[in-house]
């Protein structure tokens, strides 16, 4: 077996393709040099602790009964922020190509929280190597907000049904919060400086108006189709599946590097303070098989979760400890968030089905009732867009759809309507 010994060494990246850099700790050292925001983040880190106990408690106590946790999907409002490139008539390619990368993005975010990527099966021989870390969900639903947008935020009319996706807004003179846009989770794609690929707030406040941002070039996946690329915003290689802002966002909802330091005698209070992460004190950037990386705390590497700085096509999961902790975070934030942005899926939920599925990549989309119009878009579980049509002015009642793939898998079909989205699971055999 290979033993690689971390040195305690942190590179700074020359060159964007060399090693994953994350600013998240001199956000936070700027951040809390204000007494101000100091005291504010820690008037909330003890809200979240008192709810993080709450839930460990509980979750102990239905383990002893047996009983699992109600399914309660979270919902969260996000608005994603391009600010330099301005809302004029000449760029309406651009930014129509970038409304599809946010969303696309946005899926990628939806099967990485959730537990659902195509590559969280490659746990299943890994997981020998790691006892008592199992995979975390979070059973979250990021949304990309279509109501109610708020007054100034460049959107134009119709003010209800447009995506919550702006372009040349206050975030340009990089700005890392715009009080315009309080209570969503903010995107914001940028060029940053000095090979950073992303940055967050260590448990990120909406009601600031706080943001998670992304490099231009480590933002979303290279799409399928026409056009594949958005001009100033092509994914670069090994940082090209969108999960970058997995690992930024992990931030915004409280969760540290699983690197940080060793674990001292209580696991909760030390390290990431996350017990089912085994100890390391130093970053791992390279792919290597499971089992064959060790650290200088005396334990085995978890290369493949997201709070390390592997390549994306290395991390696939977080633990259940994490995913323990960020929804502490979300209940402590709760109230911070405006659920009323997001449309009301109701009778888009109540009036699509898909049928048959499993299938072998040929269904049906069946409606109770007629609708003027509707779009549907179809994601594979790496976030490839691989169909996007339009149904106007139709009274079927079912539309046949036959996606272009052989590889059996799990994909995502979003339909959109009067301002509604939802998103339904198939399985193509």
């Amino acid at each position: 077996m290979k033993i690689k010994l971390l040195l305690a060494l942190f590179v700074v990246q020359l060159g964007f393709a060399q090693q994953r850099t994350c600013g998240t700790k001199e956000y936070m050292q700027n951040m809390l040099a204000n007494p101000e925001l100091r005291q504010q983040y820690l008037d909330l880190q003890q809200q979240f602790e008192s709810e993080l106990q709450r839930l460990e408690l509980l979750q102990h106590s239905r383990n002893a009964q047996g009983v699992n946790a109600p399914n309660v999907t979270i919902r969260i409002p996000v608005a994603v922020h391009f600010p330099s490139v301005t809302a004029t008539s000449g760029n309406a390619s651009l930014r129509d190509c970038l409304k599809l990368l946010a969303q696309r993005q946005v899926n990628i975010l939806n099967a990485d929280y959730n537990a659902t990527n195509s590559d969280i099966t490659l746990w299943q021989a890994a997981s020998e190597f790691y006892p008592g870390v199992n995979i975390g969900d979070m059973d979250v639903s990021f949304e990309i907000a279509t109501q109610s947008h708020p007054t100034g935020s460049g959107l134009g009319f119709p003010i209800n049904g447009q995506p919550a996706v702006t372009f040349g807004t206050d975030f340009l003179s990089n700005a890392d919060s715009d009080s315009t846009w309080a209570g969503y989770c903010n995107l914001v794609v940028r060029n940053i400086a000095n090979g950073i690929l992303g940055y967050s707030p260590l448990g990120g406040s909406p009601s600031a108006g706080m943001t998670v941002v992304i490099d231009n070039n480590a933002f979303g996946a290279t799409m399928t189709g026409s056009p594949a690329t958005c001009s100033g915003y092509v994914p670069s290689a090994p940082y090209n599946l969108g999960r970058t802002l997995t690992h930024e966002l992990g931030h915004f909802f409280n969760l540290d590097h699983t690197f940080d330091a060793c674990d001292g005698s209580n696991c909760a209070t030390s390290g990431d303070r996350v017990c089912d992460t085994p100890p390391a004190d130093t970053p791992y950037f390279d792919c290597d098989a499971p089992g064959t990386v060790f650290t200088n705390c005396g334990a085995t590497q978890l290369t493949m979760n997201y709070m390390d700085y592997v390549q994306d096509a290395c991390m696939y999961m977080f633990t259940a400890g994490q995913a323990t902790r960020m929804t502490a975070w979300y209940n402590t934030i709760a109230s911070q968030l405006q659920t009323d942005v997001l449309a009301n899926n109701d009778f888009v939920t109540s009036n699509f089905s898909i049928a048959p599925n499993p299938n072998k990549g040929t269904f049906a989309i069946q409606l109770k009732e007629a609708t003027d119009s509707y779009s549907v878009i179809i994601i594979d579980a790496l976030g490839r867009e691989i169909y996007n049509t339009d149904f106007n002015q139709t009274t079927d009642l079912v539309q046949n759809i036959q996606i272009d793939t052989t590889l059996s898998g799990l994909y995502y079909v979003t339909i959109q309507s009067n301002g509604a989205t939802i998103t339904k699971k198939i399985l193509v055999e």
